[in-house]
């Protein structure tokens, strides 16, 4: 097998051009996807398991398709596939934006300005934020970061190395198609089914992909790797989802931070188990879970282009 210096190139391309200039500004191709299969869903919804996945089997080749056929010209144009897979990887992920949203959050708790927290926090995940104080904020935070330091970051670039860009473009699509019709409400719990449960699949092995990293990361905060990973075992696998919890659990023992306990979405009570065995977590670790996310970014960045250089 040759050397795939041309996918190497594009993965770390693309993760650099994500950590320096964040999600483009405009005209963000997530969003037009977004926007187009919402259309879609105004025509094909019905409250059905076959509608829901005839919905998310299209929504993925919509995204996934002319990425594929730009791929397949570019066969014999290593520069041309590197550009590519680059540009896609940068569109894809998503450190920068997500380590700016939480240091927003972050500098509101710090000032006393628990109101605005408040305000922000749905930007990161999407609990009721009206009756939590600051260190509960403090803990979505980091619960946040957590999982989309896997989702963000770790699943496409190794969907990326495992399948190029068009593994990019098919990935965010499903990730998408979870965040906008996979919940457990009267409307989409049929109809949502598909998209929730390949989300499910496609993050499997980068979720807990993530914990290993994060162990490996863990000196960069002064945590422990043993911790770490003692945690993302025990505590992981009790969180009602199956890939988020290896993730917050990881992050919680590498901090010595406990997370989870009670919260509300869209008025519904939930106590989640709790994650870690440490102290409530502060504003300031909110800071330590952004860079030990960016550890972990890194990390992944580096392990994708050897994946892809090693065994292509």
């Amino acid at each position: 097998m040759s050397r795939d210096w041309a996918l190497a190139t594009g993965l770390a391309a693309g993760a650099v051009a994500d950590a320096m200039f964040g999600d483009p500004r405009r005209r963000h191709p997530v969003a037009a996807f977004g926007a187009a299969v919402q259309r879609m869903e105004h025509q094909i919804y019905a409250d059905s398991r076959v509608r829901g996945t005839m919905f998310a089997a299209a929504g993925v080749a919509m995204a996934s398709g002319p990425v594929g056929l730009v791929t397949r010209g570019c066969r014999d144009k290593p520069a041309a596939r590197a550009c590519l897979t680059a540009a896609c990887t940068w569109t894809v992920l998503g450190a920068a934006s997500l380590a700016r949203a939480a240091d927003q959050v972050r500098k509101a708790l710090v000032g006393s300005d628990i109101d605005l927290a408040r305000r922000l926090l749905p930007g990161l995940c999407g609990r009721d934020p009206e009756h939590l104080d600051g260190t509960q904020i403090a803990a979505a935070v980091i619960e946040s970061v957590a999982e989309n330091t896997s989702d963000a970051i770790v699943a496409p670039l190794v969907w990326g190395m495992l399948a190029g860009a068009p593994g990019l473009a098919a990935y965010r699509a499903v990730n998408t198609l979870d965040a906008m019709v996979g919940h457990h409400n009267a409307r989409y719990e049929r109809f949502g089914w598909a998209s929730a449960r390949s989300d499910d699949v496609v993050n499997a092995a980068p979720a807990r992909l993530t914990a290993l990293l994060t162990a490996a990361c863990a000196r960069s905060v002064s945590g422990s790797a043993a911790s770490a990973w003692m945690v993302a075992r025990r505590h992981g696998p009790l969180h009602p989802s199956p890939n988020a919890g290896w993730c917050e659990a990881a992050f919680a023992g590498a901090l010595g931070v406990r997370l989870g306990g009670p919260l509300s979405y869209s008025g519904i009570a939930e106590c989640r188990p709790v994650l870690g065995t440490g102290r409530r977590p502060l504003p300031e670790d909110i800071s330590r879970a952004v860079r030990l996310s960016r550890a972990v970014a890194a990390a992944a960045t580096v392990m994708a282009a050897a994946a892809a250089v090693a065994t292509r």
